[in-house]
């Protein structure tokens, strides 16, 4: 099937410091952008849109973009798909009290087909928002990695490791290696330097090591954290991480709220991406990440939502308004991380820390055909003064009406194509009432 987008709004996020959108039809043949024919190139005659036309005559899809913005599919760089389950579990909890008599507690009682459960719902619900990329960290990831090839949405999936569950880690990389495809890679998941002794930190990089993977993992997140680490290591968890050798493989560090300005040198010279998670970081109190003052540094960041557990939503566009808003908040000054800035977190900055800058996180001819069409024709964005702060400060979820991954479409009219939604709640609330009852 070819695609065509007439008379879009075209979004590329191909500048770094800022970008206007353009009217444009946009051509997509198998799973690339083909064509992006802006109209101030047009001839009269229109000759690449014809060209494309007819090319793809038999297998073409037409749709009218009229008055609807056409731009990248979202990228959530950090989550924990399957606690979807646990959303609004536990709430107004610290973290290391909801983690150790709440979380872990819950987590120990899921089965296999409770994490393929949980991670539909969540795939469901960041693909109706946009995500079409998303890296998760948990366990039972290659069942993760074959949830989202049927869903459709391109995984990251990252198999993770605390003290008590080492013994699985191991298979559980082998079993994800095994669904490896053009939309599934793999990372390691050490979970935390408090959650992992130094004998399994240091397996962990040897497993990097053996098998030549990538690294996800929680940094620096907590007051608790730092003083837990320094009080063992008389380090930063930055500087531990860098000391044990994880920072010799492409990083992706979620929090690192509490940074200092070592830490962030660590992280600028040893291209490590901070991905920032805001609600997730304000609900549970942890304090708010120096993000623009890492971006000035140098420092690649992109953004995440956490889990549904402590957030409770897998809403990117929350989270692109929250981290704009925080910035300028607790930095007092309302020009630092304007809208544009927030949206490449949420795009091309997020490609770039997963090694795929030029291919996702932007439209551009070449490119791969993750994009996403949001309709502006709704109270709260008009009026239009400026597309990208519309779209970063009035925009949700319900915004986006069709969402295509690699030139399939996934989302139509909002919603997944063919999902049994009633029966995906019904074996959700009844899984939860057997969960309570275990």
């Amino acid at each position: 099937m070819a695609l065509l987008f007439r008379n879009a709004l075209v979004l590329p996020m191909t500048d770094p410091e800022e970008g206007q959108p353009m009217m444009a039809n946009v051509g997509i043949e198998s799973d690339r952008i083909v064509m992006i024919d802006a109209a101030e190139e047009r001839d009269a005659e229109c000759s690449r849109t014809a060209d494309f036309v007819a090319r793809n005559r038999e297998s073409l899809v037409e749709i009218d973009a009229t008055g609807k913005v056409l731009m990248p599919g979202l990228i959530n760089l950090h989550t924990h798909v399957a606690m979807t389950l646990m959303r609004s579990y536990a709430d107004d909890i610290p973290l290391m009290i909801w983690l150790g008599e709440h979380i872990w507690p819950f987590e120990a009682k899921l089965t296999v087909d409770d994490i393929a459960l949980g991670a539909q719902l969540g795939m469901a619900e960041m693909l109706e928002g946009g995500t079409t990329t998303f890296a998760d960290m948990y366990w039972e990831q290659a069942t993760v990695a074959r949830v989202a090839r049927r869903m459709g949405i391109r995984a990251v999936v990252s198999p993770c490791f605390v003290d008590p569950r080492m013994g699985g880690f191991e298979k559980d990389v082998t079993e994800s290696l095994a669904e490896v495809c053009d939309t599934v890679s793999v990372r390691i998941a050490p979970h935390a330097p408090y959650s992992c002794s130094e004998e399994n930190l240091r397996r962990g990089v040897e497993v990097c090591r053996e098998l030549g993977l990538p690294v996800h993992t929680h940094l620096a997140e907590t007051d608790d954290e730092i003083r837990i680490v320094r009080d063992k290591y008389g380090v930063s968890p930055i500087e531990l991480f860098d000391r044990l050798g994880y920072f010799d493989f492409p990083t992706i560090a979620a929090h690192c709220v509490k940074v200092t300005d070592r830490d962030m040198a660590i992280l600028r010279d040893k291209q490590v991406t901070v991905v920032h998670n805001p609600q997730s970081n304000m609900k549970l109190s942890s304090g708010i990440a120096p993000v623009w003052t890492m971006m000035r540094s140098g420092v690649n960041v992109a953004l995440g939502t956490d889990g549904a557990s402590s957030n409770n939503d897998l809403d990117m566009w929350d989270e692109m308004r929250s981290a704009a808003l925080l910035q300028k908040v607790s930095s007092t000054d309302p020009t630092v991380l304007p809208a544009y800035s927030a949206l490449r977190m949420a795009t091309a900055d997020g490609a770039r820390a997963l090694g795929r800058e030029g291919e996702l996180g932007i439209v551009a001819e070449g490119a791969l055909a993750d994009v996403i069409l949001v309709d502006l024709s709704r109270p709260h964005m008009q009026p239009i003064h400026d597309v990208v702060s519309t779209l970063v400060y009035c925009g949700k979820s319900s915004d986006v009406e069709m969402v295509v991954v690699g030139g399939r479409v996934i989302v139509r009219g909002g919603r997944v194509e063919g999902l049994d939604y009633q029966g995906l709640y019904s074996s959700v609330a009844k899984r939860l009432e057997e969960l309570t009852r275990r």
